[in-house]
């Protein structure tokens, strides 16, 4: 065991562990068991490696230009911030999260965060320098680890650049949905099937064109979170706490960015107001609301499937794979899983969404208490977007099979097919064609025997797929 002690006063942690009183006190304080996503931990390592990395360009630049200047404070042994940069490069590869103890849900608006990090930073940085954890007197969590930095200015760094790299992520995902869409729509492009409006039947119309509605949905869901990272590249990283830079070099507010830059290959740039980075978070606003259109896109996308594929809808038009068995009593039955998955996901971020707004609206004069709870719901669903996207395509999308003869055969004895017969025999017989197949529940071609409104040899060229799926008709066409 060791001791550890803070203005507040003294704890006994197990000699071993990485993390300090700070994160020991957190972890009573917010008792719960939601954990902090890696991704930020690892995202947070980085914004420190970049920090050290600026630490030590300021002091060889300021010995170079002022030979014997005295440093500032914390800064006299650079051989402090080449062992904590070294610790940080471990945790940017997601080493030593088990000592990561504060939990997703918490207040502070993130202290807890960044001190955990610190006191990890410092014990790593102190055995690498053949000491034991908790030796603060050689690497110190707050004089050293966190020097020229404050929670204010990392942290939410550390959660745009977390954000940006799993946005990266659900672009690929949603190209990797849209090119499995485009290529159903090429594959059924001229299998027809019958159109619906407000569940009921209305015109012909083809799968084709339905995986193309789809598909031109997720194009713009991809060009919307393309834009994002415009919205959320500005980081405050240098601004301190409040974004006013003070105690703090100026040579680290210009430069801190710029190495965050290197080490991310990210487009990240410093704020021109860090007061305004600092305290407002509308960016997470702005595209948290995108992540939901998204989502709202494939709730629709996987509740259509999931309804045509039903047994209410009829057997044989569609058919999803079958993934699990769907009943612990029921012999046979499987269940549309992975829509329901999606259904799930897609409901969970409108959640999110609304937590993110009003969170984001509680900001409090000059920094928003309430970070750590929005950077939760902001990496939660994107992570979630990211699964059921991947989901939809690899799990139900690629498999999906289309019988496009039950399709047209349900088509041509559909009441519907008579709209496209319209220009040339009318409303009223149109009308009365409809009527007679409800009624003696035959198809179009029998109605027409009894009726006979049209040749046959003419009816079947108007009922040809490519005459149904034209757009509009011309008069040549008569």
């Amino acid at each position: 065991m060791r001791k550890e002690k803070d203005f507040i006063g003294e704890a006994e942690l197990p000699g071993n562990v990485l993390y300090g009183i700070n994160a020991w006190r957190s972890n009573l304080n917010f008792p719960d068991q939601t954990p902090f996503h890696k991704e930020w931990y690892c995202a947070m390592g980085l914004v420190k490696l970049a920090a050290y990395r600026t630490i030590i360009a300021f002091r060889e630049t300021a010995l170079k230009q002022l030979p014997g200047i005295k440093m500032p404070a914390g800064l006299e042994d650079i051989s402090i911030f080449e062992k904590l940069a070294e610790a940080a490069a471990e945790v940017s590869a997601g080493q030593h999260y088990e000592y990561f103890i504060v939990p997703a849900i918490q207040g502070g608006a993130g202290t807890s965060i960044n001190m955990n990090v610190n006191e990890i930073l410092a014990n790593l940085a102190l055995q690498k320098s053949g000491k034991l954890p908790g030796n603060y007197e050689y690497v110190d969590p707050l004089r050293h680890a966190n020097l020229f930095q404050s929670t204010n200015d990392v942290v939410p760094t550390a959660l745009k650049l977390a954000s940006m790299q799993l946005l990266t992520k659900l672009e690929d995902a949603i190209n990797a949905l849209r090119s499995s869409v485009e290529k159903a729509e090429g594959s059924h492009r001229n299998a027809l099937r019958i159109a619906y409006t407000q569940m009921q039947e209305a015109l012909p119309s083809s799968w084709g064109m339905l995986f193309s509605a789809y598909s031109d949905a997720l194009s713009r869901d991809w060009w919307r979170v393309s834009k994002c990272f415009e919205r959320i590249k500005v980081v405050n990283l240098g601004g301190g706490a409040t974004g006013s830079g003070m105690a703090i070099p100026r040579y680290f507010v210009m430069e801190a960015v710029s190495h965050l830059q290197k080490l991310t290959y990210l487009p990240l740039t410093r704020s021109e107001n860090l007061a305004d980075a600092t305290q407002n978070l509308d960016a997470f606003v702005e595209v948290h609301a995108i992540l939901k259109a998204h989502a709202v896109n494939l709730e629709k996308i996987a509740s259509d499937i999931r309804l045509l594929a039903s047994d209410i809808a009829g057997k044989g038009e569609i058919s999803i794979p079958q993934k699990q068995i769907g009943s612990s009593i029921m012999p046979g039955k499987v269940n549309p899983v992975i829509p329901e998955f999606v259904i799930s996901v897609a409901h969970k971020v409108y959640s999110n969404d609304m937590l993110v707004s009003s969170l984001c609206g509680r900001a409090c004069l000059d920094l928003n208490a309430y970070l750590p709870m929005i950077g939760h719901a902001m990496l939660e669903s994107l992570k979630l977007l990211i699964a059921a996207t991947s989901s939809l395509k690899n799990n139900l999308v690629d498999g999906l099979m289309i019988n496009s003869s039950i399709s047209l055969e349900k088509l041509l004895s559909s009441p519907s097919i008579t709209t496209a017969l319209m220009p040339v025999i009318g409303y009223e017989k149109a009308s009365e064609m409809a009527n007679y197949m409800k009624q003696h529940r035959c198809d179009v071609f029998a109605a027409n025997d009894i009726l006979n409104y049209l040749p046959v040899a003419q009816l079947r060229e108007m009922l040809k797929a490519e005459r149904l799926l034209r757009l509009g008709y011309s008069i040549r066409n008569f």
